[in-house]
C-alpha cells in the first residue's frame, strides 16, 4: 500500500509520496512540489536532500555500517582483491573465476599509456599539484581515445571504464616518476593490481623493488576501503556533470577535482600535516585538544567526525588494525603514529569530543599506513582517487542506466535586489 504525508498551506493541502528504500530509509518524494504548490525545497549542503535511488552503497551514520552491494566492507577488507571490488560495485555481484580472469585480461591490455601523454605531464610546472594534473590528464583521455564507431554502445562502455581503471593506476605512478626525474617503469602482466602499482612506483635501475606483502596488503586494504560512499562531494559531482551526458573521461575528471579539496579527499594529507605540526611543537598534544574545542581558535582538529557517521567510522577500525600491522611487520616506529595514539585515546574519552560525535575517522590512520609504505604526502590524494574510481564509474553507469534520468539543475531562493531601472553612467553616484 502506497504512503503519503500531507503537506498543509493556507488551507490546501497536497499528498507527498512516501518513498522507502531496502534497509528502511524513508523519503518524501517531492517531485510534483513546485509543479502542483509553487514551492520549493531549501537545503543548504544538501544534507536532508536525497538526489536519487542507488543499489550500490548503504550506509547507516548511527550505527556505524557501511556495505557495497549488500556486502559488508569488514568482509571484503578481509577477503577480497581490489579487483573483486571494483568489479562488484560496477557490475553489482562478485565475478566468477573466468569473469574475474577475462577482467585482469583486460586490465592488462589496458594498462599502458599513450607515449604523447608523456609530454603533457612534463610541461606541467613543478609545483602543480599531483591531483590538479591527474584532473586534467583524464579529462585529455577522450583526445587519446576517442570512441571506436565499431563498437557497440555497452562495448564501448566497458573498454572505456576499463582504460580508466587500467590507466590512472599507471599514470598516478608515471606523474610521481616525472617529478622525481627518475625512467618509467612499465607495468608487469605477472604483478596483481596493488603489486604493479608498488612496483611502478619504486623500482629503480639501481634498485629493484621488492614486493613487501605487508605493503601490498595495506594498499589493497586502502583501496577497498575508499572504494565508493554514497553520494559524497566528489561522487555527486561525478553524478551532476555526467547527468549532462558527457564522456566517462570528463565525469570522472570532475570527481577528482571534487575529491582534491581539503575537507574531502585532501584529509588524509591534512591529518599527517597536523601530527608534523604538533610533533614539531613539542608533541604536546594536549594543547591542540584544547584548541580543537575553542570557538574562537581556527584550529580544526583534522581526522576525527564525519558528515555521516554520528559513532567510530566502521572503516577507522579497519585501517588502525592495519596500521598497527603495517608498521609491526616492516619494524616502522612512526612518531606520528604515537601522537596519534595519544590524541585518539584522550578525544575518544573527552566529553566534548564524545558529545560532539567526533570519532577518528578513516583519514586519521590512512594517512600513516601510505606514509609507511613510501607514498609522498602530496600524493595521498591520488591515492585516495585511485581507490574510489570504481564507486566513481559505478555510480556514472547507474545514473546514466536510471529511466528517470533527468539532467540535474538545482532551483534557488533569490535574495537579491528587487526590478529597478538601469543608470547611465553619467548619473551614476
Amino acid at each position: 500500500m502506497e504512503e503519503f504525508v500531507t503537506l498543509t498551506y493556507n488551507g490546501s493541502e497536497i499528498k507527498l509520496p512516501v518513498v522507502i528504500g531496502t534497509e528502511g530509509e524513508k523519503a518524501i518524494d517531492i517531485t510534483n512540489l513546485r509543479s502542483e504548490t509553487g514551492f520549493i525545497t531549501l537545503d543548504p549542503g544538501y544534507a536532508n536532500t536525497g538526489s536519487c535511488t542507488s543499489a550500490i552503497t548503504f550506509m547507516d551514520g548511527e550505527k556505524g555500517i557501511l556495505r557495497y552491494r549488500g556486502i559488508p566492507v569488514e568482509q571484503l577488507a578481509e577477503n577480497a582483491t581490489f579487483k573483486e571490488t571494483a568489479y562488484l560495485l560496477i557490475h553489482g555481484r562478485l565475478p566468477n573465476r573466468d569473469e574475474l580472469t577475462q577482467f585482469s585480461i583486460m586490465l592488462n591490455d589496458n594498462s599502458l599509456v599513450h607515449t604523447d601523454m608523456k609530454a603533457f605531464y612534463q610541461n606541467f610546472p613543478r609545483a602543480s599539484h599531483p591531483m590538479g594534473i591527474l584532473s586534467s590528464m583524464v579529462n585529455a583521455m577522450r583526445s587519446f581515445y576517442p570512441i571506436l564507431e565499431n563498437e557497440s554502445e555497452k562495448e564501448e562502455i566497458t573498454l572505456t571504464m576499463t582504460r580508466l581503471l587500467a590507466k590512472v593506476r599507471t599514470m598516478a605512478a608515471m606523474s610521481y616518476k616525472i617529478s622525481r626525474g627518475h625512467e618509467l617503469v612499465l607495468p608487469r602482466p605477472d604483478l596483481t593490481y596493488c603489486e604493479n602499482f608498488l612496483n611502478m612506483m619504486f623500482e629503480t635501475p639501481v634498485k629493484p623493488y621488492e614486493i613487501n606483502r605487508a605493503a601490498v596488503n595495506a594498499l589493497r586494504v586502502f583501496w577497498i576501503l575508499h572504494a565508493d560512499h554514497e553520494q559524497n562531494c566528489s561522487t555527486s559531482a561525478v553524478r551532476v556533470v555526467g547527468s549532462a551526458r558527457v564522456n566517462l573521461y570528463a565525469a570522472i575528471s570532475s570527481g577528482i577535482s571534487a575529491l582534491w579539496g581539503p575537507l574531502h579527499g585532501g584529509a588524509n594529507q591534512a591529518v599527517i600535516e597536523m601530527l608534523t605540526e604538533i610533533q614539531e611543537d613539542g608533541g604536546n598534544f594536549n594543547k591542540y585538544i584544547e584548541k580543537a574545542k575553542d570557538k574562537k581558535d581556527p584550529f580544526r582538529m583534522m581526522g576525527f567526525g564525519h558528515r555521516v557517521y554520528k559513532t567510530y567510522d566502521p572503516r577507522a577500525k579497519i585501517m588502525k588494525k592495519m596500521c598497527d600491522e603495517l608498521l609491526e611487520s616492516m619494524n616502522i616506529k612512526d612518531p606520528l603514529l604515537d601522537i596519534a595514539k595519544e590524541l585518539e585515546e584522550v578525544a575518544t574519552k573527552d566529553p566534548y569530543f564524545v558529545d560532539h560525535n567526533l570519532y577518528p575517522n578513516i583519514d586519521f590512520y590512512s594517512g600513516i599506513v601510505l606514509r609507511a609504505i613510501g607514498i609522498p604526502t602530496n600524493m595521498f590524494t591520488v591515492m585516495f582517487a585511485i581507490g574510489r574510481l570504481p564507486g566513481w564509474i559505478a555510480q556514472w553507469k547507474e545514473s546514466m542506466d536510471d529511466p528517470k534520468w533527468k539532467i540535474c539543475r538545482p532551483r534557488q531562493v533569490y535574495t537579491g535586489n528587487t526590478a529597478f531601472d538601469f543608470v547611465p553612467i553619467h548619473a551614476r553616484r
